[in-house]
């Protein structure tokens, strides 16, 4: 067995007994490995510890039943786990900066921990060849883009710190809670938008703040009276490597999925394949109903 496949079945262990009471050493044990390279390879592979990792996939299972459950907290946190209602606030506080009382009234959205797909890192995928996995289906490929485009919308500067997966750090989804203000802003250009897509960007990163800019948006279609209101971006002509994603759900798309291919597309792909790319990626989120839930991550080939 390779280390890598140890870790991902003490995983599948974890997500199969989430809410239970789990020893780091009980897991060691139960993929043949000593607790010190158990931890160390878990740490590794996941980007938590094992125990760490457990009460962050606690809280992200508890934020989703907090806003669909009219139950009391204290229940909730002993259902999912925790050992008492002051135990659960402190930790859901500590993880995303707010109560859970809070949560449950405002509703924000939240940058959760999602159950790692270790086994996608050492897969080989080749261009324009389709993958399908558990949950979803990935292909990549090279597109060109003969002419720049425009777009229209809303944008913020974002901690690169607070979000995942680029972070590592749970909290406020804050490219989350853009999307929330352009969709309640969005009715305002309908008759200058195109009505098949919706956009996202990263862009404009500070090293030394720490930060990124990021812009939720949709393609201008024409002239609009209203640009002051609003903020416009260009999609620069050039080559770019698309990696196109279909999942079942909208909601696992733009999170779970979403999070997954990123890590892959940067972490594995891109270095395997030598190429550098422009500091910055668009997200294409299709609005036709007839394909399904689609996406697409558009990154810039450097120099193209």
């Amino acid at each position: 067995m390779h280390a890598w496949e140890a870790i991902q079945t003490a995983v599948d262990e974890i997500e199969a007994h989430l809410f239970e009471e789990m020893k780091t050493q009980d897991l060691a044990d139960q993929v043949s490995l000593s607790s010190f390279y158990f931890q160390k390879l878990f740490k590794r592979l996941v980007g938590k510890s094992p125990q760490e990792y457990i009460q962050l996939r606690r809280l992200a299972k508890a934020a989703e039943a907090l806003k669909q459950q009219d139950c009391r907290i204290v229940d909730l946190a002993l259902e999912y786990g925790f050992s008492s209602h002051a135990h659960f606030t402190r930790a859901f506080k500590e993880a995303y900066g707010l109560t859970p009382s809070a949560y449950r009234q405002n509703q924000p959205r939240l940058n959760t921990l999602i159950k790692p797909e270790i086994a996608l890192a050492y897969q080989h995928l080749d261009e324009d060849v389709p993958l399908l996995l558990d949950d979803f289906l990935m292909e990549i490929k090279r597109k060109t883009f003969n002419s720049a485009k425009t777009f229209i919308g809303v944008e913020a500067e974002v901690s690169i710190a607070g979000q995942i997966p680029m972070g590592e750090s749970t909290g406020i989804d804050m490219p989350g809670e853009l999307w929330t203000s352009f969709h309640h802003e969005k009715a305002k250009l309908s008759d200058y938008i195109s009505p098949d897509y919706e956009l996202g960007m990263s862009y404009q990163a500070d090293p030394q703040k720490e930060t990124f800019t990021y812009f939720a948006g949709a393609p201008l279609i024409t002239a609009c009276p209203k640009l002051s209101d609003f903020t416009t971006v260009t999609l620069p002509k050039g080559e770019y490597i698309v990696c196109k994603l279909e999942a079942e759900t909208f909601e696992m798309l733009v999170t779970d999925i979403l999070d997954k291919a990123g890590k892959y597309l940067f972490g594995t792909w891109l270095p395997a394949h030598q190429l550098h790319v422009d500091p910055f990626s668009a997200e294409k989120y299709s609005l036709i109903k007839d394909h399904g839930y689609q996406m697409e991550i558009w990154i810039k080939i450097q120099g193209e």
